[in-house]
């Protein structure tokens, strides 16, 4: 295919990529063809499958609200993805003004929209980073000039540890986050399973994410867990996306089991 304009040099335009697949299924426009072809795929086995990507934002959305609320000002989003609805900054600055995010991605076109998108906005901003290298994220000169980790921050690790392999040691990425933040800071996240009532659907999803530059790796409630070793799980614990604190508007929303949510207190 013809490159985009937009799509910076080194990035291979023709193998998927779960950061603009993601894009594609709600609906933006930084993406390639061959994003489009395996989500149009995973579509064609699973009718239902873009609802997965919105239920997981719209969890993303209820988290960094009820944080803001309690009075969490800093976010430090891992795995952030491409610019699409509902950023964590536009989430967070719309209840408090003042809130501070800072965006982290290993995709380049994830990075170079978010710093685009953010130029205007000096409490928000954007780096390349891989979240198997937590040490050179929290101590990223970027991020540090933002993020003051001697006050409470909000990790979120939204739908990004189930590309994580059990080689990379999904647990000690978290643990190294958590001890990076100081005692009330909070870990998010969400993370991908295979429910027995829709095991047929997952392991069609799983089989396409295969073909991709990032795979799937998914976890049991268990394993999710063991993730959390060492923080104070709040209610309603470990559910699925869906059933973490719905508001009024997600009334009637289908059940998502395929993905679990979380969110972890640092006592």
């Amino acid at each position: 295919m013809t490159r985009p304009e937009w799509a910076p040099d080194g990035v291979d335009i023709n193998v998927a990529n779960a950061a603009r697949m993601y894009d594609y299924s709600l609906g933006g426009f930084h993406n390639f063809a061959v994003d489009r072809e395996m989500v149009d795929k995973v579509v064609s086995m699973v009718p239902n499958a873009r609802q997965i990507g919105l239920a997981n934002r719209a969890f993303l959305g209820r988290v960094v609200r009820r944080l803001v609320a309690g009075g969490v000002k800093q976010f430090l989003d891992i795995g952030s993805g491409i610019p699409t609805l509902a950023n964590v900054h536009q989430v967070a600055q719309q209840v408090n003004p003042e809130a501070r995010v800072m965006y982290v991605d290993i995709d380049p076109v994830a990075v170079a929209h978010g710093r685009a998108l953010l130029a205007d906005n000096p409490l928000t901003d954007t780096i390349l980073g891989d979240v198997r290298s937590p040490d050179e994220i929290v101590r990223h000169p970027e991020v540090t000039g933002l993020i003051d980790f001697s006050e409470p921050v909000a990790v979120l690790l939204i739908a990004v540890l189930h590309f994580v392999p059990d080689a990379d040691d999904p647990a000690g990425i978290v643990r190294r986050f958590r001890e990076a933040v100081r005692p009330g800071s909070f870990i998010a996240l969400s993370h991908g399973t295979m429910p027995p009532e829709r095991k047929e659907d997952t392991e069609a999803v799983t089989g396409v994410y295969q073909r991709t530059s990032t795979p799937l790796h998914l976890r049991t409630v268990e394993e999710v867990r063991g993730l959390l070793d060492g923080l104070e799980i709040v209610e309603p614990g470990i559910v699925p996306v869906t059933d973490w604190h719905p508001e009024p508007e997600d009334e009637g929303t289908e059940r998502r089991p395929e993905v679990l949510a979380a969110v972890g207190r640092k006592p």
